[in-house]
């Protein structure tokens, strides 16, 4: 017996001895390991990288930028569903364990001495809390080292932040495949749909991710994914989470996924979304960019937009007709599956055609067989779709050709076709224009730009024409300089000699502008030198009022910075964007007020703090907290006022007349009140039109990329001029006719257009807007000198010469 107490005390105290040394050993690695942990207080304030989210004016999504596609939920808005399918899958016992689950290391250890030496990754035992240690203080490193520390960071997050605070951390930084980062991401881009909308077969999907989404691709590997689905569903109803019932019918579910496009989200916007992004960028920098989780709203209107791309394609395609067929996209062997070499041909997919490959032609028809489709998973579609292209929907290739159809379309060639409306059967033959253009709509009243259409296709190329591309604007520059004029005493109604005109230049040759046509047209008023866009007309003007005005104008409109003063420029020889000009022609709009041309309404932070704004108006009145009969709230408008109103209200007025009997006739048939002005630089090399309701401004411009001519008749009025015609049909198709609006003290008195006086009884008159003092005399007053005969200078055959010098240049 007392040897038995003997042994049981020796025992008790090697125990006690083993028990004390290995604390001091555990205690000691405790104490080495916790000496380098990362601090994991930063957990409290830790703000991940979230993608910033550019939407139009009507919240509509139009475009998404990130490193990481993340979007950050409280934990409060994240369903308990979601919670409850990761818990399920990752860690079933979350809010039990104290950050390590002791049952799972269990498991994991022995599973490690089975497979010791066979070369296999060790399972994972690790915990919600622990898998937050690793993916925010640690690395992937796979070392016992790294899960010593896991385990140790786990213990005191446990400490210091409650479950639900390592749960939202974890459901917003866990990778689940495809570039998302977080269940709110993840939700929609899988799904297209918020978390809150989830059923249980898309939750346990997302919940199946996190140990490997490659090996769960939903495209790739789709018998698995669903297979690991239907084992984290199984789980769900395991932990009481589901019912059977809910279960087996969640499991019954196909596995259906959409993924969301990373690009522009709205057809036809992409230069309107990379213009946005390009802005973002120099302004936050690109940190805030793609990480910073800004919220913004433009002012793009889907509707107009998608008007925008349709009306500059068809100015383009127009064009490009007229000048005949100029061959296929490329050609391919048509024997045995022509779809699967036709589906290698590259195309855009940011224009409403598509490729096909000619199968079959004749004189009246040509056989088509369109390029196949390819499914979510990129295999290409079995099925091949044919139609016809008939002689009508080739006829402007064709133009008259004996040979019919056959003439143009081999079998082999790759082409470009549009679906005919209502006939599924039969395409029009298409070619990728060869010249380029953009479109710019505008709110003249705030510079919001409501529409941009910058090219072609995008997927051809990214230089956005509406912002990038420094072109002449020709005679659409004129109004800039009439402006002037009127602002500094003329009348709509002065009249000025459209006579030949030379200018001597040192070291070069004399400089004779002339007119379009070719010919001089005598004494005329300015508002007829505008509307009929005369050369000669404007440079005389521009002589007699001194470039140095013209220049200074250039600059206040916004259209040009620093416009060389020499007379050339009168007739838009400086260089200028489509954006610019839309600004510029928005102060004639607006009544003479400063614009800022804009595509961004506000930013907000990722918090919702705003930090731009665009409308820097203040609203007095605005912060009421309840009406108590006080006065209405008013805006206070500071910006620049740039121009008289009552000059630019004379200057609408005569572009009105630019539409009703000038160049931009094809405007006529919107039959509401437009006023606007053409432009045609030397060659016709560019071609513009900037036309304007009272509360809309539309520029556009047409030309090769590398300036070239385009042809004899390739006008503003004629080419460009279509284009703002065929978009503000659609713009403007549910707005009522609102005039111009007249300023207070303009007078309205009834001229005679040709000789800009007074209209007697029974002539051919229209109103005509006059500042007070300035009304028109019922005769000729003239300025300047008159020869022996009486005849006033300047209107005798020779022609006028301007030296360097001032003087009226037959200015009446």
């Amino acid at each position: 017996m007392r040897l038995l107490l003997r042994f049981l005390g020796f025992m008790f105290a090697l125990g006690t001895i083993v028990f004390v040394v290995g604390g001091a050993v555990a205690g000691y690695f405790v104490w080495k390991f916790s000496q380098d942990l990362p601090d994991y207080t930063q957990l409290q304030n830790y703000e991940p990288p979230v993608m910033t989210r550019i939407h139009a004016a009507d919240g509509a999504l139009l475009a998404e930028y990130a490193r990481e596609r993340r979007l950050y939920l409280p934990i409060q808005n994240i369903p308990d569903l979601v919670k409850e399918a990761f818990i399920s899958a990752e860690d079933k016992n979350f809010y039990s364990h104290g950050g390590i689950d002791l049952t799972g290391i269990g498991r994991a250890a022995y599973s490690f001495l089975q497979n010791y030496g066979s070369g296999r990754r060790p399972q994972g035992a690790s915990t919600i809390t622990q898998q937050v240690a690793k993916n925010f203080l640690l690395t992937n490193e796979v070392s016992l080292d790294r899960k010593v520390k896991e385990a140790l960071l786990s213990l005191r997050i446990e400490r210091t932040y409650s479950k639900d605070k390592i749960l939202e951390l974890y459901l917003n930084e866990i990778y689940l495949g495809i570039g998302s980062y977080g269940v709110a991401a993840a939700s929609l881009l899988y799904f297209d749909k918020s978390v809150a909308e989830l059923s249980i077969a898309e939750a346990a999907y997302l919940a199946a991710l996190p140990k490997g989404p490659n090996n769960y691709h939903p495209f790739r590997r789709h018998e698995a994914a669903v297979d690991r689905r239907n084992w984290v569903i199984d789980r769900m109803e395991e932990n009481g989470y589901i019912t059977a019932e809910q279960a087996k019918e969640a499991k019954a579910t196909d596995l259906t996924v959409t993924l969301r496009p990373t690009g522009a989200h709205i057809f036809s916007a992409e230069y309107f979304a990379e213009e946005v992004r390009r802005e973002i960028f120099e302004r936050y920098g690109e940190d805030k960019l793609y990480g910073g989780g800004l919220s913004v709203r433009t002012t793009l209107n889907p509707k107009l937009q998608q008007a925008a791309k349709k009306a500059l394609l068809d100015g383009l395609t127009r064009y490009d007709e007229q000048r005949g067929w100029h061959g296929a996209v490329s050609r391919i062997d048509t024997g045995g599956d022509w779809g699967a070499r036709l589906a290698d041909v590259r195309t855009f997919t940011d224009i409403p055609w598509r490729l096909a490959v000619v199968l079959e032609s004749d004189a009246q028809s040509a056989r088509i067989g369109l390029q196949p489709q390819r499914d979510r998973s990129g295999v290409l579609a079995t099925q091949r779709e044919v139609g016809v292209i008939t002689a009508d929907g080739a006829k402007w290739a064709v133009r008259g050709n004996k040979q019919g159809v056959a003439s143009v379309l081999k079998p082999g060639d790759v082409i470009y076709v549009e679906p005919v409306d209502g006939k599924p059967d039969q395409w029009r033959l298409r070619q990728e224009p060869r010249i380029e253009g953009a479109l710019v709509a505008m709110d003249p009243w705030t510079g919001r730009v409501l529409a941009m259409a910058g090219g072609f296709s995008f997927d051809e190329s990214q230089f956005n024409r509406a912002t990038q591309a420094q072109r002449q604007p020709g005679s659409s520059f004129k109004p800039f300089v009439y402006a002037s004029a009127i602002d500094n005493g003329y009348t709509p109604s002065s009249v000025v000699l459209d006579a030949p005109f030379e200018l001597n230049q040192a070291g070069q040759a004399t400089w004779r502008p002339e007119n379009y046509s070719g010919k001089f047209y005598g004494p005329q008023t300015l508002r007829f030198g505008l509307e009929q866009s005369r050369n000669v007309m404007t440079v005389r003007l521009a002589n007699d009022l001194g470039m140095p005005i013209i220049v200074d104008y250039a600059k206040r409109f916004g259209v040009v910075d620093n416009l060389l003063p020499v007379l050339s420029m009168s007739l838009g020889a400086g260089e200028t964007t489509v954006l610019r000009m839309a600004g510029g022609y928005s102060i004639f709009a607006n009544g003479g007020k400063k614009v800022k041309p804009t595509l961004i309404d506000r930013v907000q932070d990722r918090y919702g703090k705003t930090i731009y704004k665009h409308d820097e108006r203040e609203c007095r009145g605005c912060d009421a907290a309840q009406w108590q009969d006080q006065p209405e709230p008013t805006l206070i408008d500071r910006r620049e006022q740039v121009l008289d109103p009552m000059t630019a209200y004379q200057m609408v007025g005569m572009m009105e007349g630019v539409v009703q009997r000038g160049t931009g006739t094809a405007l006529k048939a919107l039959g509401k009140p437009v006023a606007g002005k053409s432009g045609t630089t030397n060659e016709e090399k560019d071609a513009w039109f900037v036309g304007f309701t009272p509360d809309m401004v539309v520029a556009v411009y047409l030309g090769f990329d590398t300036p070239k001519p385009m042809g004899k008749g390739s006008t503003g009025g004629l080419i460009a001029a279509p284009v703002v015609r065929d978009f503000m049909q659609v713009a403007l198709a549910d707005r009522p006719a609102v005039p111009f609006r007249v300023p207070p003290g303009i007078k309205l008195i009834r001229i005679n257009p040709k000789t800009g006086l007074r209209a007697g009884p029974g002539e051919n008159s229209i109103l005509e807007a006059f500042k007070p003092g300035t009304a028109p005399p019922d005769s000729y007053s003239v300025i300047g000198a008159s020869d022996s005969s009486g005849k006033p200078l300047g209107v005798t055959p020779e022609a006028d010469r301007a030296i360097g010098g001032s003087g009226t240049g037959g200015l009446y």
